[in-house]
């Protein structure tokens, strides 16, 4: 990213974005990528192709959820970690499983989460073979190893990612929105967590909200909320948004 956007962060809270959506030509926003590198790498080609035919700066915005239950998480933190594809800026918001990883990682028992959902395809992409530690007891020897594994590089991304970015009167967060609650008293739980309400009764705010976390057959394309997550590790299928002068087309591969 550029210094363009506005960062704030206030204790206890993760940090928040802004950028004022005169400064791309372009967004485009990923879905849920769960380990799944090569659908990814594959999207981020048809994006660039997509893309040839705009001037201006382009903005790729990750919505969350990089590692667990897809066959490369390491990869994929690896890969979002390094530059962002040529000619596009990229931001990477924080998911609920990557805040959970997180989480395991510094010894918060709210982090075992991950163990019943998932973890055991993130660990072994580092390597770690989760049936070697006879959990529950284990439990400890397990989170030393993979804490032992995990490159630093990759524990500070996770804990830079921001969990909103508001775009004007667009705004981009893992699972969406407390229905009614502004912006700014947004709960991190809301933005990462958040589903049946959020789902049932829409943002219930003047915005629209590009969202992941609860997985869809096909993206959905609405007048207050856009959803883009389609079960990569199962389907195959990664879905993105493409957003020119207010208008949603969608992209996807698998």
């Amino acid at each position: 990213m550029g210094d363009e956007g506005l960062m704030s962060t206030e204790p206890g809270r993760a940090p928040r974005l802004v950028i004022d959506p005169a400064d791309y030509a372009a967004v485009y926003a990923i879905g849920d990528v769960h380990g799944c590198l090569d659908a990814l790498l594959e999207l981020e080609d048809m994006i660039r192709e997509d893309a040839l035919s705009i001037d201006g700066r382009k903005l790729i915005v990750m919505l969350g959820d990089y590692v667990d239950r897809g066959p490369k998480s390491a990869a994929v933190l690896y890969h979002l970690t390094a530059s962002a594809p040529s000619g596009f800026e990229r931001v990477c918001l924080r998911g609920n499983h990557d805040d959970a990883f997180l989480a395991f990682l510094d010894g918060d028992p709210a982090g075992d989460w991950v163990l019943d959902h998932g973890a055991e395809t993130t660990f072994a992409s580092y390597g770690i073979e989760v049936e070697e530690f006879n959990l529950p007891a284990g439990r400890f020897a397990l989170r030393e190893a993979i804490r032992n594994a995990v490159p630093s590089s990759h524990v500070a991304f996770l804990r830079s990612l921001p969990v909103l970015l508001t775009m004007g009167t667009d705004v981009f967060a893992h699972a969406g929105l407390k229905p009614g609650r502004p912006l700014s008293e947004q709960t991190d739980d809301d933005l990462m967590w958040i589903r049946r309400s959020f789902l049932d009764l829409g943002p219930g705010l003047p915005v629209r909200v590009f969202h992941g976390h609860t997985p869809m057959r096909e993206a959905h394309v609405g007048p207050d909320r856009v959803s883009l997550d389609t079960h990569c590790y199962r389907t195959g299928r990664l879905t993105a948004a493409r957003v020119v002068a207010g208008d949603v087309s969608i992209l996807s591969v698998g």
